[in-house]
């Protein structure tokens, strides 16, 4: 059974950085498009970041400059590096893996408060 298991999220104030982790277990990890996505409570689920299985890079114009997607193939992870966070970042936070099927982590909560 494919899981993503994300970590990293947490409680931060506004200027602040978090690092999100996610790791894959049972895909040809190298093979998949990996993202990460967020949701609000009643708000459809967005595109923050995701990053190809060559290492191209895409990103939602709200995190552009921010937020930076990575990965590391020989350990199944992507990262979300997430800097000059701001309260509207505060959101769950998904991971997403796509190739021919599309898997999600159960997600992480990011909260901006001061």
């Amino acid at each position: 059974q494919v899981q993503l298991v994300e970590s990293g999220g947490g409680l931060v104030q506004p200027g602040g950085s978090l690092r999100l982790s996610c790791t894959a277990s049972r895909i040809t990890f190298n093979r998949y498009t990996m993202g990460w996505y967020r949701q609000a409570p009643g708000k459809q689920r967005e595109l923050v970041a995701h990053i190809t299985s060559e290492g191209r890079t895409t990103y939602a114009d709200f995190v552009k400059g921010r937020f930076t997607i990575s990965r590391d193939n020989a350990k199944y992870t992507v990262y979300l590096q997430m800097n000059s966070l701001k309260p509207e970042d505060k959101d769950d936070y998904y991971c997403n893996a796509q190739l021919w099927n599309t898997y999600w982590g159960q997600g992480t909560q990011v909260t901006v408060s001061s």
